[in-house]
C-alpha cells in the first residue's frame, strides 16, 4: 500500500517507509529541513514549546479561495499557524487525538461548512463526494457539534470552507480552532485528482480534524511517515481515557496516509471525538 504525506503536505503530505509500504515521491513542505535564516531561532522555540515537530516547518503564503494570501507557518506538513496564533497559545492546549485540547470548538452548537465551487479553487466533483463522505463522519457520532454542509462560491459566512490548491500535490493543510471557533480554511491539493473517492475523503476527514482540534496521532514520533522524528515533550498531554499511549496504526489523524484508504474513522478516533464533544 502506497503511503503519502499530507502534505505533500501530507494530509496532507506523506511519505512512507517500511517493508510492507511502497514509497510515494516525498513533499517538499512536509519533509524539508526548513534553514535557519528563514525561520527565527525563537519560532522554532516555540513551535517545540507546543510540543510540536519542529523539524517540519516551512513558512508559507497560503492562498484563499478568493486568491488572496495570507503569510503563516507550515507545521508537520498540514497545520497551518500564524506567528500571532504561535505565541497566544498555551503550551498545554495543543496534544494529539488521544490526548484532551484546551483549542475546541465550542459546543453544543452547528458548523456550517461550504465545499467551494468557484474558478480554478473549485473543488471538483470526485472532491464534493468526498466532502460529502467526510462530513458524514462526523455527524454519525452524533456529537455535540454538527456539521451543516452547502456547496457555492460565498464562502465568507460559513464557519469552513473547503477548497482545492492547484498544486499538483497529494494531501490538504488546515489549522487549529481558535476563540471557540473552528479553523476557516481547508485546503485539498490538486494531486488528491489521482486518488480514488474514498481516499479523498479520508484527507478532508482528517483536515476538518484538524479544524475543530485534532492533532496527529504520532505527532511525537511521525511513525506513519516511516520517520523516528524528533521526541516531542510531554508538557500538557492529558491523556484520554479508553485510547492507547502508543502508535494507532488505525487513526485517521496520522501524519502520512495511504494511496488506498477508506475513509473512516479508527475505533480510538470515535472514542477521542466523542470524549471531548
Amino acid at each position: 500500500m502506497k503511503k503519502i504525506t499530507l502534505l505533500t503536505l501530507s494530509l496532507g503530505v506523506l511519505l512512507f517507509a517500511s517493508c510492507e509500504k511502497e514509497d510515494v515521491s516525498e513533499i517538499s513542505a512536509e519533509t524539508a529541513q526548513v534553514q535557519e535564516d528563514q525561520i527565527s531561532k525563537e519560532v522554532l522555540k516555540r513551535i517545540s514549546d507546543l510540543n510540536f515537530n519542529s523539524k517540519h516547518v516551512e513558512k508559507q503564503m497560503m492562498m484563499l479561495p478568493d486568491g488572496s494570501s495570507i503569510e503563516n507557518y507550515l507545521i508537520e506538513g498540514d497545520i497551518a499557524m500564524t506567528k500571532d496564533q504561535l505565541f497566544s497559545m498555551s503550551s498545554a492546549s495543543i496534544t494529539n487525538k488521544q490526548y484532551r485540547t484546551n483549542n475546541l470548538v465550542s459546543s453544543p452548537r452547528t458548523v456550517n461548512v461550504i465545499g467551494y465551487t468557484g474558478g480554478s479553487q473549485a473543488l471538483s466533483s470526485k472532491q464534493r463526494t468526498a466532502l460529502q463522505y467526510a462530513i458524514g463522519n462526523y455527524n454519525a457520532l452524533d456529537l455535540g457539534i454538527t456539521f451543516s454542509l452547502t456547496f457555492g462560491t460565498n464562502y465568507q459566512p460559513y464557519d469552513i470552507v473547503v477548497y482545492q490548491t492547484n498544486n499538483g500535490q497529494a494531501g490538504g493543510v488546515a489549522g487549529f480552532p481558535s476563540n471557540g471557533n473552528p479553523y476557516k480554511y481547508v485546503q485539498i491539493f490538486s494531486g488528491m485528482q489521482n486518488y480514488d473517492t474514498n481516499t479523498n475523503e479520508h484527507v478532508m476527514t482528517h483536515e476538518i480534524g484538524h479544524a475543530v482540534g485534532l492533532r496527529h496521532t504520532d505527532w511525537y514520533s511521525r511513525q506513519s511517515c516511516g520517520q523516528s522524528g524528533e521526541s516531542a515533550g510531554a508538557d500538557g498531554a492529558v491523556h484520554i481515557p479508553g485510547t492507547p499511549t502508543g502508535f494507532d496504526s488505525n487513526s485517521i489523524m496520522l501524519a502520512c496516509f495511504g494511496g488506498n484508504e477508506d475513509g473512516e474513522f479508527g475505533y480510538y478516533d470515535t472514542v477521542a471525538l466523542n470524549y471531548l464533544y
